[in-house]
């Protein structure tokens, strides 16, 4: 592990003014101040069609060069809007195009963010798909409620809220380089999507 580790963030939402990116956004600027390297990856900038493991490589869009990206980060933050209950469709997608060889032993943030209450769902959903790929998520998790009030004009409003924001920003850094646990029986049973 270098002793600058590289971040990124992916950014879950496709909205032109999205309170997840101002987020994404803030957790990086304190992953940097906490010594980290970061980047964020903007899904809007991705061609990604809906996964198929038929198609190849090559009629995948983007799909390996955003696996690429995750594959060399050290540490990633996934960030979304809630939709229905869970995460954006958008973001299940470019999982979908990730695997072992992204996520093992990888230290992942989480943040979600609901025009409503606590989007406590779409967080679970994260860390159960994170757990599967043998990730190691942070206990902290960053959650944007009430996101018309919290964030306006592209800043946060809400003191509270930023500083969870920027603890996940500074707890990624402080734990990308934390020694992956030992192989478990779900993780020798969950060998992924093969036929």
């Amino acid at each position: 592990m270098p002793d600058t580790p590289h971040v990124v963030a992916v950014c879950g939402s496709l909205r032109d003014e999205s309170v997840t990116r101002v987020a994404l956004d803030t957790a990086l600027d304190a992953a940097e101040e906490e010594g980290g390297e970061t980047d964020l990856l903007d899904l809007r900038e991705y061609d990604l069609p809906a996964y198929d493991p038929d198609v190849d490589d090559e009629e995948a869009g983007d799909a390996a060069r955003l696996a690429r990206a995750i594959r060399e980060a050290d540490a990633i933050l996934l960030g979304s809007p809630m939709y229905h209950g869970s995460y954006s469709s958008v973001l299940k997608t470019a999982l979908d195009y990730c695997g072992f060889d992204e996520f093992e032993h990888k230290t992942v943030g989480l943040l979600a963010v609901s025009g409503g209450s606590f989007p406590i769902t779409a967080l679970e959903h994260l860390r159960s798909v994170c757990r599967a790929l043998d990730a190691w998520v942070l206990p902290h998790q960053a959650a944007v409620p009430r996101s018309h009030s919290a964030v306006r004009d592209g800043a946060f409003t809400d003191d509270d809220v930023a500083e969870r924001v920027r603890e996940l920003g500074r707890e990624v850094v402080g734990y990308a380089n934390i020694e992956p646990c030992p192989p478990t029986m779900e993780s020798e049973e969950n060998v992924g999507a093969v036929d």
